[in-house]
């Protein structure tokens, strides 16, 4: 990886100052038995790519169509579009109004890889992007829970990952897969039980393996750097190293600061290791990108920012006007989303019963701790509290009473 770096770098300084010696594209591609590896390709893609993850995706995409109208036989570029509609779904999951275009380029880097993998004698690229085409295909079909077509997916990714080994360049790059792999391959079958037996085709996984291959390919690949980080973050917070994703997330809202995955993780962790300035800060400006329509921000950010602004207004600032208008703002993100039954939401609920009790409307906040207790999940922590403010409650109710 070092090489390939160095590469660029004189790549880059003889490109800017030895006009002389400058070779028009396709000499220059000739030099290379890979796209992958040509230097004039990376200096290319990074700026797009960099505008992806920052949510330019109109100005990425103008880069990836031009290097589809340089490379129109090579699936790198309709990867690379693929991958921008993949982001656009992050921020929110549960929304499949990008599913469609995001299988079409994926689709279509898998047929363009398929046709140089037939005819090619280096098979290594085109088996890479047939990886990666297919485990980007299994993420999809895995948060719809379409588990069979994800396992297919995964099965024909992992094929493929296992022809691309023991290339030096790529190294980095197909280590993701593995990292990736051996992570989830052991935490699957632990959080959902029912997958199991479709899990019994697979190889065994290795948790801390996968963590430390992960990053590795977060501090050495090129192409797949940010993707390792984007599950970093989820298995750090899982694994509850809280200030490992605290320090992850800050350094990549930093390098991405209109990444509304990034920019949520950020106020997540920051909140839950106790940065409170920074915390409140991120949040608010969630809030305000939300308020001006910026590309990602929504509903699921919303109700993660807005329920740390009214936290805080309630139980430091003591300003529960502030934090009341701010439980209900997670309240509405919550239901815009879909999702009711969250912590969030039912947080948020328990919050606007305590205000209610503050104020002494104590009906009020009856009604919000029986709307909490309904909604959450029975024996959590949160039905636990709903459950005992209920109780406590009725029990101030009856002593009212006895004393008139």
């Amino acid at each position: 990886m070092k090489r390939l770096i160095n590469t660029i770098i004189f790549c880059y300084l003889t490109a800017h100052t030895v006009s002389a010696q400058l070779y028009s594209s396709a000499e220059l591609d000739k030099n290379y038995d890979m796209v992958l590896n040509n230097p004039s390709v990376q200096i290319e893609s990074t700026e797009a790519i960099n505008m992806l993850y920052n949510y330019k995706f109109a100005e990425a995409d103008a880069e990836f169509r031009w290097l589809k109208y340089r490379y129109p036989k090579h699936p790198m570029p309709h990867f690379l579009m693929g991958l921008a509609e993949w982001w656009k779904i992050v921020p929110n999951t549960e929304n499949e109004s990008h599913d469609k275009a995001f299988l079409a380029q994926m689709d279509s880097t898998i047929n363009l890889a398929e046709e140089l993998y037939d005819k090619e004698k280096n098979k290594v690229e085109p088996a890479f992007f047939l990886a990666a085409a297919y485990a980007f295909k299994g993420r999809l079909y895995a948060e719809r829970e379409s588990w069979t077509k994800a396992a297919f997916a995964g099965k024909k990714s992992l094929k493929y990952f296992e022809q691309c080994k023991g290339n030096g360049d790529l190294t980095p790059e197909l280590l993701f897969g593995d990292g990736l792999y051996n992570y989830y391959a052991e935490w699957v079958p632990k959080e959902y039980p029912i997958l199991k037996p479709i899990l019994a085709l697979f190889p065994k996984g290795n948790k801390k393996l996968g963590e430390q291959q992960l990053e590795k390919v977060g501090n050495n690949a090129f192409y797949t750097r940010v993707e390792a980080r984007y599950f970093l973050l989820q298995i750090y917070s899982m694994e509850n190293e809280h200030s490992k994703a605290y320090e992850m997330a800050k350094y990549m809202w930093q390098t991405f600061p209109n990444n509304p995955y990034f920019e949520r993780y950020f106020c997540r962790t920051a909140f839950v290791t106790g940065k409170m300035a920074e915390a409140e800060t991120a949040a608010q400006n969630i809030i305000d990108k939300i308020t001006q329509g910026m590309p990602g921000y929504e509903g699921v950010s919303g109700r993660n920012a807005a329920y740390v602004l009214a936290y805080y207004n309630m139980n430091y600032h003591r300003n529960y006007e502030a934090a009341s208008g701010f439980y209900k703002k997670a309240i509405e993100y919550s239901t815009q989303t879909n999702s009711t039954n969250a912590g969030y939401y039912i947080s948020s609920l328990i919050g606007l019963g305590k205000i209610a009790e503050i104020r002494k409307d104590y009906d009020e906040a009856l009604k919000y701790y029986k709307t909490a207790d309904d909604k959450a999940d029975k024996k959590s922590s949160q039905d636990r509290e709903a459950k005992t403010a209920i109780a406590n409650l009725k029990k101030m109710k009856r002593e009212q009473r006895r004393k008139r």
